[in-house]
């Protein structure tokens, strides 16, 4: 496989320092967020036990997606990652609309990470408003990015160990409740052995569940840019292959166990799936220390975000996506871009507004709209690798099986009224970046022909 019209001139990098098995600890920690944690109680309660084939579902579009990504990763490596094979493929406007659409999603992300955080630290302080632990969360996310913490990564890859060890507690703890080795009120719905038992809200709660299990697998793009650091590029499809794999495992049985042992109708945006389903074990450190250790590495989850939009708008400027300001470096931050943190503290103060103007739905308008945008610049990974790599015939049909997918989740979001005003403040985002996209294109070729 080679990319089409490849040339000797594309960028060459500097050699990596990362092995394969570093990059797929670190698409964990960067995959495994609220949106596992909190999220997935929405999906459970918008489909039932079938979230579980939603998560299955949304591991083999992601797979599809990070294969693409990663052949041409190996096969021309970029700084711009997804951003520059958008614009090989399409043109300015594709690598512009990709690059601002995934500073506005991952400012949604922020967003709904922050408000994630908020609900899970009122799990202790009930009267607490959700916008002031926003806010408190989001100044010490800033703090951190302004001291430039050295070793950033090493921390991400103990929180990684950290969040996978609570969702490994939660499923020794699980197996054992079931079991009936630990004392608790056992009165828990068994496996489902029927369509309506693990369908009772239909193909229409499954489609528009769809959503939610996409947004706990988001990251994978993260995972793409950085396997620019790896010692051999073509490794860069293994590390995403085995980081899915466990990803998959994890989720889908942690889930599995989660439906099990309570009825669907339990569950709500204000608790975590893992913690109700504890509930009536009466295990009093269970809750406590798993909230603390989703806190903990929803804030790593949040932080690493930060840092990565930060330098998507330094990347952007440079290459002429965004004004040259936004590349500017202060020397005494470290050569911290400051003017593009400024940006982004700006979209995180919307988000806390947000939080305080529309407290009730607001976890899930806004993890839904930022699962959106995702999906949006993971269908143009896909149509970029069409465009750009020779594939074979069965890779063709996978990429096709991969968009439909995303398009699948996207439009389910239109079943369920609850969750269809974020499909309508995606669509408003993508609106905008693409008008702008033509407006500048415009001016652009009006400069060449004059």
């Amino acid at each position: 496989m080679g990319l089409k019209n490849s040339n000797n001139t594309s960028k060459q990098t500097n050699q990596g320092e990362l092995n394969w098995w570093q990059l797929s600890l670190i698409g964990v920690g960067c995959t495994i967020g609220t949106g596992y944690f909190l999220g997935s109680s929405i999906g459970i309660k918008t489909t039932g036990p079938s979230i579980v084939f939603s998560f299955i579902c949304a591991a083999i579009a992601t797979y599809i997606v990070y294969n693409m990504l990663a052949k041409m990763t190996a096969q021309d490596p970029q700084e711009g990652s997804f951003c520059y094979y958008a614009k090989k493929a399409f043109g300015k406007w594709a690598g512009f609309s990709c690059g601002w659409n995934y500073w506005c999603s991952n400012i949604l992300i922020m967003g709904s990470q922050l408000t994630g955080l908020s609900i899970l630290s009122r799990f202790w302080f009930h009267q607490i408003p959700l916008w002031l632990f926003a806010a408190c969360y989001a100044v010490l996310s800033i703090m951190v990015v302004l001291l430039g913490t050295k070793g950033f990564d090493k921390i991400e890859n103990i929180l990684a160990i950290l969040k996978t060890a609570a969702i490994l507690m939660f499923i020794i703890l699980a197996v054992a409740a079931l079991f009936g080795w630990i004392n608790g009120h056992a009165n828990h719905p068994s496996l489902p052995r029927s369509f309506d038992a693990f369908f009772p809200k239909g193909w229409k709660g499954f489609g528009a569940a769809l959503i939610y299990a996409f947004y706990a697998f988001g990251g994978i793009e993260v995972i793409g840019l950085m396997a620019m650091q790896l010692k051999k590029k073509e490794d860069a499809p293994k590390a995403g292959t085995i980081m899915l794999i466990v990803l998959t495992i994890i989720y889908v049985l942690s889930l599995g166990l989660v439906v099990c042992m309570e009825s669907y109708h339990a569950f709500n945006e204000e608790e975590s799936p893992f913690v109700k389903a504890m509930e009536d074990y009466h295990l009093p450190f269970f809750p406590h220390v798993f909230n603390g250790a989703i806190i903990i590495a929803g804030f790593s989850t949040m932080t690493a975000s930060l840092f990565g939009v930060t330098q998507l708008l330094v990347t952007l400027a440079e290459t002429h996506d965004a004004p040259a300001f936004f590349a500017k470096k202060i020397k005494r931050f470290k050569d911290l871009p400051l003017p593009s943190l400024g940006l982004a503290t700006v979209g995180l103060l919307v988000s806390i507004i947000t939080a305080l103007l529309l407290p009730g739905k607001i976890y899930e308008y806004i993890t839904t709209a930022a699962g959106i945008l995702l999906l949006f610049n993971w269908f143009f990974i896909i149509i970029s690798a069409l465009r750009l790599l020779q594939l074979k015939m069965w890779e063709k049909i996978m990429s096709v099986v991969g968009n439909l997918l995303l398009l699948a989740a996207i439009c389910g979001t239109m079943l369920e009224k609850e969750i269809r005003p974020g499909l309508y403040v995606s669509i408003g985002v993508v609106v905008v970046i693409v008008i702008i996209s033509i407006l500048i294109n415009r001016k652009i070729k009006k400069q060449v022909a004059s």
